[in-house]
Order: C-alpha cells, then structure tokens, then sequence
C-alpha cells in the first residue's frame, strides 16, 4: 500500500521546487488541446479546483508540491468543512455549465475525474460523516503535516523548519478540532485504539527530522522552534490522555459502514463498471482458478520427496490445501533474519530493476528512490507502502517504506511475520512497491502535463498496476523462472483476490473475524500475523482493498484486448509505456482511449 491519506477534501490525493513563494499550479488541460471555448472554460476550472483544493487542504497541498500553504493547516472544525462544501458545490455547478462533449478527448477525462472526485468530497462530509467518527483523519493530517515538510529536499531545510515551526503551533487546535468533532458514540474501538497508539509518534517526527538541526538555526528561529516543540509535547500529552481516558473507553461504533454507504463509497473509489456482486463472483472464480495452479506447482515440486503428502490428479478438497501448503513450506524456509528484512527489500529492488533493463519490458526511471523504515506514526495499518513525490514536485525522491519488526513482538510472532515475508516475497513486494511497480508507474504517470489528473490520480490504476508487474515479472521468466517464487506470485495474488471478498464480507455481509481468518489462513494461505493484520486493516479502510483486485481485472483485460487489436504488432514494452503515459486515471479511461472507444 502506497500512498498515505491525509486531505479530508483530497480524498484520492497520492502522497507527495520552492518554498512557501512557489507560484501557483500550471493548466490542468493538455498542450495540445483544441482551442474551443470549452476547452478554455474547462481549463480555467480545472486551474481553479485545483488551486482552492490547496488553499483548503494546505496538508494535501505540501503532498502534491504546491508549498504557498506550506505554513498553514487544514481547518476541520464545522466551519472548515463548510467551505469545503461549498466550494465543490460551486465547481460542480461550473462543471455542469460546460458542454463536456465539446471537449478533447483528454478533457473528457479530467471532466469526469473532476465530477467525480467533487461528488465523492460533498457525499463524504453530508452522507459518510467520518470526520465525525474516524480519528485516523486527525492523526493522519498531524503527522503529515510534519512528515510532508521534512521528508523530502524540496527547500533549504531552515524554509522547512519554519514552515513545521508554524504548523506546530497550529497542532494544538487541530486536536481540539477532533475532540470537538468526533462522537465517542460513532466512533469504533478499533480506530480510537489505533489512534491512541499512533499519537505520540508526531513527536518522532520531530525528534528525527527537526531537533537534530536546531543548533544550525539562527537564534531567534531556533528559540521560536523550541517552542513550538514544547508546546506540541505538552498538546500531544493532553490528546493522549483524551484518547486512552475518554475516546478508547466510550468508543461505542460500529466500524461496519454498511450496504447503502459501501456501495457509494466503492463507486467513487473505484470508477469502474464492476459491481460488488460482480467483484465477488469474479473474485471468487479467480480464487478457484489460482488455488488449481497452485495445487499443479505443488505436484511438480513435491514429487519424490520424502514425507510428501498425496497428489491426485483430481484432490480432494482437503488433499489439495495440504499440497500447497507442503509446497509453500519449502519455500517459507528461505527467509531474511529478524533484522535484515530492509536489505533483503533493497537487494530485491536492485535485481528486479536489473532484470527489467535486461528484458526490456518498461522504460526505467531517472529519479532516485530510498529503502527506509516506516515512520512510527504510519505503522499498524500497512506492512509496507510506496510514497512518491507529488505531481508538483520535480526530481524528489521516492520512499519505499517498510515496517519494522516489532520490538516487543515474541520469537513466534517475529517467525510468523517471516514465514510470510519470506525471501521470495520479500521480492515480490519490491516488485509491487518499487520496479516495475509502484515507483516506476508514479515516475510514468508524474510526466504526464494535466495537473488536475495528477491529483486525482486513480488508486485502482495504481495498484491494479503494481499486481499486474508481480504476474508480468513471472510471465517474462524472473528468478529463471523458479517455480517456488510462481508459487509464491500466485499466493500474493490470491491476497489480492482476498482482499475484495474480505472488503465487503466485512462492511456488508457482517462477517466475523472467524470468517475473516478462514478466508485469509485457509483460502490464501496467509500467515496468522499478516492475516491478524489484514483484519484490523479492514475495520480501519473500506473499499480500498478491493482496488488491487478490480484494478489488476481491468489491466490484464486491457492487455488482452490489445493483443487481439495489433497482433504480430503488439510490443509489451511499447504496450506498458503506452499505459503508463495517461498520467494513471482509472484503468477504463485508459482502455476507452487506447482503443478509441467514447469516453463514457
């Protein structure tokens, strides 16, 4: 998972040169759009949702490389998100003005990412409320607003403590913010749990991106950021006693959202012409489909071992869950030590980049990407995530995170944790996060000229495409085709298969974290800590599982109809530039203007 949420208005945001002076965001619109008064009129919008969508969301704004705001904070009290409201509103109204049929074929897009993205915003605060019941919003855009400042070289790093200076002061009111919004009675025990154990790693953020460099500062500043500190310490310490006195023992919610609300919500997020019934049966023969090309690897790797268990051509529901599991066994052997789990995910980007120069499959990126560990105050949801720079930040690096162990986690936890994360998919992660994954495609899609579409840039082409890389890697032969690392591909597919039926099992159908537990330990042969993770995750999001599934269909399904298009013409790596070149708007409007078919 890549890519941290921390705009209550930028919903869709993707986590991201100058200083706080930077000039405003260039035209959304293409260079080469036609000169119609449409075009004009929807480029002139397209400027200005993007410009009040910074002024709002100044957390969100510093994320996409927009740093005029950089200095101030998100208001989230009734106030705030009545501007937000508000202002979508009058956009939407300007969108509905314009003749969108009249527009380019690329504007078509941007227009209906646009209506998109401002009806999600206004059915969010009205209909979702979550500013009312998930605390992760708060927690999130605090440690965001820090993060975003310091983590990347964007300025002079005394501009950058300045700006955290001012949005440190301004931390104390966001948490009354959240103590005034959020109903103890709406809000779930597992997000006000969460929440309280995140809360104090603000102040890490600090203490490793701020603190050190104080004495480089001139007096009057460094005193100025003293305190600032002290004074966040002292307001995060109160919100800490708020969390763990008030909000965690009268956390009465139901994290389930439910049928009515989920089905909205996956609409927005997904963009796509699936339906959760038709993600559930398409997911569900998908699981069928793979767990028999797993039991087939198994046959092949198993036979004439000692100690094999039966391999019928025809197994029994039972026989064919014990081969895969014996055969998955051999390759849950071959794992990184407790510590050496980041070398082990530097070492798998270094050789999947390799290989993909090699084959040729994609064009490589230029900018730089870092290994490092998941900041303190992001870890608990994900085990790892890749966060690029934003669309308005140039030459930055790109930080593929990964979660520690934890320290107070016993020898079997820390096994579990490894058997799982074993040294095959420990390569399989660094496909999916950095090459050809995540990294490169937010290197593609960060050239492409619309700034609207940057912002708005698609979750569900995103992951869809980093699951599609892990399938592609085996295809072309990665590893010398081992058939252990295909077993282990098809195993880290069957999560994402799991992740779409889990999703909506959970928040619609009412499961139980019984059912939950079988579908992820038994079904796609997870192990008991990443399944025990994944289950807390699903209380915490919802319908943003099922984009790695949904995303992935849609990709292989593109590919496909490619191939019956040009035939002996069709190049992958022509193909996947090709993809990648839309700037990544959800996979259908790919596809409608890769085969020229109307922008629906």
């Amino acid at each position: 998972m890549r890519h941290r949420l921390l705009a209550l208005t930028l919903t869709t945001l993707l986590a991201g040169c100058g200083g706080p002076q930077t000039p405003p965001p260039p035209a959304a619109g293409t260079a080469t759009a036609p000169a119609s008064d449409a075009n004009a009129a929807f480029a002139a919008l397209s400027r200005q949702a993007v410009d009040d969508w910074m002024r709002l969301s100044p957390v969100a704004a510093t994320q996409a490389g927009d740093h005029r705001f950089d200095a101030e904070l998100d208001d989230l009290s009734a106030a705030g998100r009545q501007r937000r409201v508000d202002t979508s509103k009058a956009l939407l109204a300007k969108l509905d003005a314009i003749d969108t049929g009249k527009l380019s074929r690329e504007n078509q897009v941007d227009a209906a990412l646009l209506r998109n993205q401002l009806q999600s915003d206004i059915w969010s605060n009205d209909v979702l409320q979550d500013w009312a019941w998930d605390p992760q919003l708060y927690g999130g855009l605090a440690g965001g607003a820090i993060y975003g400042l310091m983590a990347r070289d964007f300025a002079p790093l005394p501009e950058r403590i300045k700006a955290a200076t001012a949005r440190m002061e301004k931390l104390p009111a966001l948490f009354a913010q959240a103590r005034a919004n959020l109903d103890p009675a709406r809000v779930p025990k597992i997000h006000a749990q969460t929440v309280a154990r995140q809360n104090a790693g603000i102040l890490s953020i600090v203490e490793t991106f701020i603190t050190p460099h104080l004495d480089a500062l001139p007096a009057a500043d460094a005193a100025r950021t003293r305190a600032a500190i002290a004074t966040l310490k002292q307001a995060v310490a109160e919100q800490q006693a708020w969390l763990d006195k008030t909000l965690v023992p009268n956390a009465k919610g139901d994290f389930r959202i439910g049928a009515e609300k989920y089905d909205q919500k996956l609409k927005f997020a997904l963009s796509s012409s699936l339906s959760r019934a038709e993600i559930k049966q398409r997911a569900e023969a998908e699981m069928q489909r793979v767990r028999a090309q797993m039991y087939a690897i198994a046959r092949t790797v198993l036979a004439g071992k000692a100690g094999a268990p039966p391999l019928p051509e025809q197994p029994t529901d039972a026989q064919q869950q014990a081969a895969i599991e014996a055969a998955l066994e051999l390759a849950y052997a071959d794992h990184p030590a407790r510590d050496a789990v980041v070398d082990a995910a530097k070492a798998a980007l270094a050789s999947a980049t390799d290989f993909v120069r090699e084959k040729n499959l994609v064009t490589l990126p230029d900018a730089p990407v870092d290994v490092i560990l998941m900041p303190e105050f992001q870890r608990g949801v994900a085990v790892a995530y890749c966060d690029s720079p934003g669309p308005l930040d140039k030459g930055q690096k790109t930080f593929y995170a990964i979660s520690p162990i934890p320290d107070d986690w016993s020898r079997a936890q820390a096994d579990s944790f490894l058997r799982e994360y074993n040294s095959r998919m420990i390569q399989l992660l660094s496909i999916h996060e950095g090459i050809p994954g995540h990294y490169l495609e937010g290197w593609h899609s960060a050239k492409y000229p619309s700034v609207l579409r940057g912002v708005l840039r698609s979750g569900v082409f995103a992951e869809g495409w980093a699951v599609y890389t892990e399938r592609m890697m085996q295809e072309q032969g990665y590893l010398d085709g081992d058939p252990l690392f295909h077993l282990v591909q098809l195993k880290f597919y069957l999560r994402t298969i799991a992740n779409a039926l889990l999703d909506q099992g959970v928040h619609v159908d009412g499961w139980s974290r019984e059912q939950a537990m079988h579908l992820m330990t038994h079904d796609a042969f997870q192990q008991e800590s990443e399944a025990a993770g994944k289950w807390v995750r699903a209380q915490l999001t919802s319908a943003q599982l099922p984009t790695y599934f949904v995303g992935v269909q849609e990709h292989l399904d593109l590919r496909e109809a490619m191939r019956r298009k040009l035939g002996d013409r069709f190049d992958l790596k022509a193909y996947h530039d090709q993809v990648l070149s839309y700037g990544a708007p959800p996979v259908r409007y790919v596809r409608e203007l890769m085969l020229d078919e109307p922008i629906r």
